[in-house]
């Protein structure tokens, strides 16, 4: 199904040369089998290491813009393992803090959901901040001699908003060159305008490596998902390439391209699927009208938290079109992505802490799982 898309837009000249290399049936897998240690997902003390190296100091997607579409807006997360809250203040600039009273120490705001505001006010002092973190007020000034309130402002991380995702670091001096330029990508499918439509945090007991593994291969979508998706798939042709470390893949079937203007994005969505993979965990799948975007956090060798957002052009408006994402929403959260792809990682997961499959088999069909973890170990190995 696909409800009326966007004007159309061109895309990139990365996109294009992807789709162009399907349509000339080349193809960038390589003829032999590879193998990836099954350590990397059952180690306890690798994923450590993946987490000092990756998830504790690269720039990382914490959500899409669409999270918060109007200045004004503040809301809590803590699923990275921090007190964070990101808010956007009254000039529209997206922030990310440590969700922490300069006062006492005390989180400032609680609970989960975006709230609407205009200042944010710790609830055990009442010390009142701007939405740009600034301390604002506080009561009893006098009882605080010489405080001066522009060295108490909230404690912010780094980050940039770019092709509808906020990304942040978790350190100073982080580099997000490669945010800006997979940004132009993301605004090629319109992704900064979308309007979020359903978010929803999963628990997964697996590997977060086992969950980006699904999302780097297309072998799995006829067999996996065979009750769900996979009819309107075949086996196709798929092409790859690097953006920095993050990986960018599309795949679809010579038949399909037949008289396709792939100049056209709307066009060219509708019969090749692309897929990002950006390091360190997030998953961005744009389907022909809406585009899910899954941030993974992991917080052991073998538990993630997956967080899906569904962003779809605009507000529906009509029941219609309401029933017309309920449907979509439901066959990819909950079927494609909650029953299946999440379901073999937790199986996956338990399959080899048996230690019975000493390393993963990968055919042909699965390179860009052993090109995502080839870029993992040069990060672990640039860390140190």
């Amino acid at each position: 199904m696909s409800a009326d898309l966007p004007p159309a837009s061109s895309p990139t000249a990365g996109q294009l040369a992807l789709a162009q290399a399907i349509a000339r049936e080349e193809t960038r897998n390589s003829a032999g089998i590879t193998h990836v240690p099954a350590s990397v997902y059952t180690d306890p003390a690798h994923w450590l290491r993946e987490k000092a190296a990756l998830f504790d100091r690269l720039p990382q997607v914490i959500a899409p813009s669409a999270l918060l579409p109007e200045p004004g807006m503040a809301v809590p997360h803590d699923q990275t393992g921090r007190p964070l809250l990101i808010t956007r203040d009254a000039e529209g600039t997206a922030h990310v803090f440590l969700n922490v009273c300069r006062h006492r120490g005390t989180r400032l705001v609680e609970g989960a959901d975006v709230q609407c505001a205009k200042r944010l006010v710790c609830p055990y002092h009442a010390w009142t901040y701007k939405l740009d973190g600034k301390l604002l007020a506080l009561p009893r000034p006098d009882t605080f001699p010489g405080l001066d309130k522009s060295e108490n402002s909230l404690v912010e991380l780094p980050s940039v908003e770019a092709g509808g995702l906020i990304w942040f670091a978790p350190v100073q001096g982080a580099d997000f060159t490669m945010a800006k330029t997979l940004g132009e990508d993301f605004d090629a499918f319109g992704m900064a305008n979308h309007h979020l439509y359903r978010r929803k945090t999963h628990q997964v007991a697996g590997n977060w490596k086992l969950i980006m593994d699904a999302f780097l291969e297309s072998y799995h979508v006829t067999r996996l998902h065979a009750k769900t998706i996979g009819p309107f798939f075949k086996d196709g042709i798929t092409a790859g390439d690097m953006i920095g470390p993050h990986a960018r893949s599309a795949v679809g079937r010579l038949e399909d391209l037949e008289g396709i203007d792939l100049n056209d994005m709307a066009a060219m969505r509708r019969v090749i699927t692309f897929a990002y993979q950006l390091l360190p965990a997030t998953i961005i799948i744009p389907s022909p009208d809406y585009v899910n975007v899954m941030v993974l956090m992991p917080n052991a060798h073998n538990q993630t938290i997956v967080e899906d957002f569904m962003l779809i052009p605009e507000e529906p408006q009509t029941d219609k079109a309401r029933d017309h994402w309920d449907r979509s929403w439901n066959l990819l959260d909950g079927g494609v992505f909650a029953s299946e792809d999440f379901r073999a990682a937790e199986l996956g997961q338990q399959g080899l802490e048996t230690g019975v499959v000493p390393e993963l088999t990968l055919g042909s069909l699965e390179t860009g799982i052993l090109r995502f973890h080839e870029t993992v170990q040069a990060a672990l190995a640039d860390f140190g």
